[in-house]
């Protein structure tokens, strides 16, 4: 069983949205821990999409933002992303994934993730 699960992916026409979860049953997502969002599109790396920080700081790939929002809510250990005006470009699979150290993210840290949620965008 993955440490962190993905929902909310399909299928939508350029221009929809969507609300991708990340939940865990074994680890909080909420304040005090870094959570991010990543992608990986066919024959290409994966990439950073969002991140939302220890103290709620949040930070977006330039391709996403203005278009995507990452959102936090304790009461209920989730983190969405929510997408909207989606473009081709951002079909992929997207992982959440959350730093494993309390309030600590530097660059390259150790995570767990989840397995993946497809998004496909059509023209």
């Amino acid at each position: 069983e993955a440490d962190l699960e993905e929902s909310g992916g399909g299928s939508v026409q350029a221009g929809g949205s969507l609300r991708l979860s990340c939940a865990s049953r074994f680890f909080s997502l909420g304040t005090n821990y870094c959570v991010n969002w990543f992608r990986q599109a066919p024959g290409k790396e994966r990439e950073a999409v969002a991140r939302i920080g220890a103290d709620g700081d949040v930070t977006y790939a330039d391709s996403v933002k203005g278009r995507f929002t990452i959102v936090r809510e304790n009461h209920v250990n989730i983190v969405y992303l929510e997408m909207h005006s989606l473009q081709v470009e951002d079909t992929g699979m997207y992982y959440c994934a959350r730093v494993k150290s309390f309030r600590y993210c530097p660059s390259g840290a150790d995570m767990y993730w989840g397995q993946g949620t497809q998004v496909t965008v059509s023209s």
